[in-house]
């Protein structure tokens, strides 16, 4: 896969010719990755607007059985990616869409559990890690001293910024069963990044890999969103937050992340949507009222570095697939 990280170019399969790549520009995947991860920011202040009484998971879904749909509809080529990819792909199709279902359906009650500033920094900070092993076991990508340090620093800066009122003093028990559907969140995640970014680096479009595979979580989901869906649905300020969770944070961001995983590594690009819980602790001071203590403000400045690292070019031999 196209991968900053990796040692060993991909070999191409028997029986297909992949396309010459077009030379990217040095920043056209971090970029679009970036530019997903601030509107990912964006959801919990989005979600705060949906009526009382509607379930986060119900909310998460319904954004996601839109997003999924828009995404299978827009794409040319997703819905005859299934028929046309090999019996592996097939598979990894449906691992992804299983991955992709999965984050909503264990980060939101994780949330529910344990509180956001837990549940953000287990599921985002877990994603990069998972996505570092999961890319080694699988033999795609061996990651280098420069992505493990800059996804430290950037997970340690998401960690201080994220739970700076509990080191300021907030000592609230944590729920155990809330921090490990964190980390399953987490594990969802590295997981679609990881197939979505190997189906691409096959030779397939993005936009069908991300139509195809969303469409898929979207059906899973779908029975959630109906067992759970009540009166907030059709109201207005129901329909504006599904809208702008299904056709922004779903829709435009997977697009924008699919491709950015064309010119990125999956461990890097999960590396850098740790940009999202800064973005929605500013937006939770300044729209929502909420405080956040100085030690937080620390953690912000700690993980920028990180997110600058992983974003900036490594060279010509760097970028090179």
């Amino acid at each position: 896969m196209p991968n900053d990280t990796s040692s060993r170019p991909s070999l191409p399969r028997a029986g297909r010719t992949p396309a010459r790549p077009r030379p990217a520009a040095p920043l056209a995947g971090p970029v679009p990755i970036l530019t997903a991860a601030v509107l990912w920011g964006t959801t919990g202040t989005a979600g705060s607007f949906a009526p009382a009484g509607a379930p986060a998971a119900a909310v998460g879904a319904a954004g996601l059985t839109l997003g999924g749909l828009l995404l299978f509809l827009t794409a040319p080529g997703a819905r005859a990616l299934p028929r046309t990819c090999t019996v592996r792909e097939r598979a990894l199709l449906v691992l992804g869409a299983l991955a992709a279902a999965g984050y909503p359906l264990t980060f939101y009650p994780a949330v529910a559990r344990t509180g956001v500033a837990v549940a953000t920094v287990v599921a985002l900070g877990a994603a990069p890690v998972f996505a570092g092993l999961l890319g080694l076991l699988t033999g795609r990508s061996r990651p280098t001293v420069r992505w493990a340090l800059a996804t430290g620093v950037a997970v340690l800066g998401c960690a201080v910024l994220v739970l700076g009122p509990r080191l300021a003093g907030d000592r609230a028990p944590v729920d155990a069963a809330g921090v490990l559907l964190a980390g399953l969140a987490g594990l969802s995640y590295a997981g679609y990044a990881l197939v979505g970014g190997r189906l691409i680096a096959g030779g397939h479009a993005s936009g069908a890999v991300m139509g195809a595979m969303f469409a898929g979580a979207a059906l899973l989901v779908l029975p959630v969103l109906l067992r759970e869906s009540g009166p907030w649905l059709p109201t207005a300020r129901g329909a504006l937050v599904v809208l702008y969770l299904g056709a922004v944070t779903t829709f435009l961001c997977y697009r924008l992340f699919g491709y950015g995983l064309r010119h990125t590594g999956a461990q890097t690009a999960t590396a850098l949507t740790l940009v999202e819980p800064a973005v929605a602790a500013v937006l939770g001071v300044v729209v929502l009222g909420e405080r956040l203590p100085a030690v937080s403000w620390c953690g912000l400045g700690v993980m920028a570095p990180g997110i600058v690292l992983l974003t900036l070019p490594v060279g010509v031999r760097g970028r090179r697939r």
